[in-house]
């Protein structure tokens, strides 16, 4: 018994010491501008020794070196640029002054043009051009159907078909003599010439216009049916081109004519 109140007397002072350790109050919280002006101060030091360093100065005279040779560079590309526009000003200029002197050549010529010719009417069989080419002898006659002189366009657009048969304006040839006719009030010519545009030419660009005139020919003669069938060809397979929409609006005609 003594030997044990001996051990416990040993004990004691290392538990009591023990709880010590274990219930130690915290340390002390660190002051927060202590910590800023630690951190301030570590970074002026820092930036002490780049400078002592030489680096930044370094940095500072090349980027003042590349804004030198920037501003050179800029100012020879504003030279190059002004240089370029003066050489194409001049150029332009003497363009300018070599068109005017072509078209002052051109004006001149002996040969006859489609504006000249078409103030003379063209004797019966011959064209309106004589030894001219398809397209010059094509222009003289449209030249006489523009100044709606229809009888002398027809007779020089049947010439033309006669002399210049495959001519790849033969099919236009072909569909304005039909429309000499057909502005003349001669349906009945002017639809059988039409017919031959579509038979003759089935690929050309004026399909279209020849089946809408096709439509209003017999729309004259008042032959409804047939006016109908190729107004609404028309309509449904060139529904894009404007002969599509010409030919709506004489069908909503013939609709409310009640034909």
């Amino acid at each position: 018994m003594p030997i044990r109140l001996y051990a416990l007397g040993l004990l004691c002072p290392v538990i009591i010491l023990g709880g010590c350790e274990l219930f130690e109050p915290p340390p002390p919280l660190e002051d927060p501008v202590a910590v800023r002006l630690d951190e301030l101060e570590r970074r002026l030091a820092a930036l002490e020794r780049v400078l002592a360093s030489g680096s930044l100065i370094d940095l500072t005279v090349q980027m003042d070196e590349l804004q030198r040779q920037t501003s050179e560079l800029r100012g020879r590309t504003e030279s190059l640029e002004y240089n370029s526009e003066g050489t194409l000003s001049r150029q332009r200029d003497l363009y300018g002054d070599l068109d005017e002197r072509i078209q002052y050549l051109e004006r001149n010529l002996q040969a006859p043009t489609a504006a000249t010719v078409a103030s003379v009417a063209p004797s019966a069989g011959e064209l309106p051009v004589p030894g001219g080419s398809d397209r010059e002898n094509y222009e003289a006659a449209f030249e006489l159907l523009k100044q709606q002189r229809y009888t002398e366009a027809g007779a020089a657009f049947q010439q033309f078909l006669a002399t210049f048969p495959n001519s790849q304006l033969a099919d236009n040839a072909q569909y304005w003599l039909a429309e000499a006719y057909y502005v003349t009030d001669q349906f009945e010519v002017a639809l059988g010439q039409f017919q031959i545009v579509v038979t003759e030419y089935p690929r050309s660009r004026k399909i279209p216009d020849a089946y809408l005139k096709i439509g209003y020919s017999n729309y004259e003669l008042q032959r409804w049916d047939d006016a109908r069938t190729a107004l609404m060809r028309v309509r449904d397979d060139y529904s894009d081109s404007t002969a599509a929409r010409l030919a709506d609006q004489r069908l909503k005609r013939m609709l409310d004519e009640g034909h």
